[in-house]
């Protein structure tokens, strides 16, 4: 039986934290986002997006996740307003060279290569932030994911914040209660967080990010009489030795190991094995205070339709978080990498 896996006293466990976790926090829908923003002034735009991203997830499947963590690091620093996507500059300190950041985000390109389509139809009409979330959504319905409506009418923030890209963001060794926290700051409820957590269903993991994990406590969470989760932690231990070397700390693996390009629900029954690569994703079903979180992982591994149903409205909910800034000083960069000039 797997043994609890958890760093945290019970003693020390905040009520407050634990009570608005139970009951939940509700982000209203944005109202100065719309359906129908570009209906007029650019009408094509998110056929241009997805007829982009369909090449490009065709050719690399990979590139599906890559992006959806992109939108993921955009909203989670200063709301969405693609300060992600911003070089560093003389007078500017980008948020891509974050350690949550730094060597695991990609698609800058891709970014580039879509924004170009819509300047060529529609200049300076649509934001890089719109784009990232169109783009985002039409990633996960590329490989099987959820529909959901999306929202628009951001802007491009003027700029990017290195502290908050450093503090805000979750890191993958984690423990539940630190990484509540997190998600509640931002106002998404417990189940909110399992579901988007569950955006992991795709995309590739360091061996950075997982080292401690898996010559720590992974055998506390397995069935160590199953041969298949033994098996799989030799795979990930050949590829990932205990001390770091040149060779594999840039060595990845896929988080949902079953059907890493696919978007199912297979990570979180991997979760039920005690599976989980990285420590925070584990961490919502074997926490001695994931009571709440280990009822929503076994829902969602369980009833697919059900996490998709929660993933979509989550999507919808972290699409909304706004920078108050950019109401007034937002704008539609010409080029996603650098403020206008």
């Amino acid at each position: 039986m797997a043994k609890p896996h958890s760093m945290e006293n019970p003693l020390f466990f905040p009520l407050a934290l634990l009570i608005i976790f139970t009951i939940g926090i509700t982000t209203n829908a944005n109202p100065s986002l719309t359906l129908d923003y570009y209906l007029t002034s650019c009408p094509n735009a998110l056929d241009i997006v997805r007829k982009e991203m369909e090449c490009i997830v065709q050719s690399e499947p990979r590139m599906a996740a890559s992006i959806l963590r992109l939108h993921f690091h955009d909203c989670f620093v200063q709301g969405c307003d693609a300060s992600i996507l911003l070089d560093e500059t003389i007078t500017l300190q980008g948020e891509k060279k974050a350690p949550q950041s730094k060597n695991s985000l990609r698609g800058f390109d891709v970014i580039d290569r879509i924004k170009n389509k819509l300047e060529s139809e529609c200049p300076g009409i649509v934001s890089c932030a719109d784009l990232l979330t169109i783009a985002a959504r039409d990633a996960v319905i590329l490989v099987g994911g959820p529909y959901w409506h999306v929202p628009l009418g951001r802007k491009d923030s003027t700029t990017a914040s290195y502290i908050k890209a450093k503090t805000n963001l979750p890191t993958s060794d984690q423990n539940l209660i630190p990484l509540m926290a997190k998600f509640m700051f931002h106002g998404f409820s417990v189940t909110d967080m399992v579901a988007l957590i569950g955006a992991h269903t795709i995309g590739l993991a360091r061996c950075k990010n997982f080292r401690e994990r898996i010559y720590g406590d992974f055998e506390g969470t397995i069935d160590q009489s199953n041969p298949i989760s033994q098996s799989y932690l030799k795979k990930l231990k050949s590829g990932c030795s205990a001390v770091p070397t040149a060779i594999d700390e840039n060595n990845t693996t896929a988080m949902d190991y079953v059907t890493p390009y696919i978007f199912d629900n297979s990570f979180y029954q991997i979760l039920l094995r005690g599976e989980g690569l990285l420590n925070s994703d584990q961490e919502m079903y074997s926490s001695l205070f994931g009571i709440e979180t280990k009822k929503i992982v076994r829902k969602f591994a369980e009833d697919g339709l059900a996490f998709f149903n929660q993933f979509s409205d989550s999507m919808v909910k972290m699409g909304n978080i706004i920078n108050p800034d950019t109401i007034e000083t937002g704008e539609v960069r010409k080029n996603c990498r650098f403020v206008n000039t």
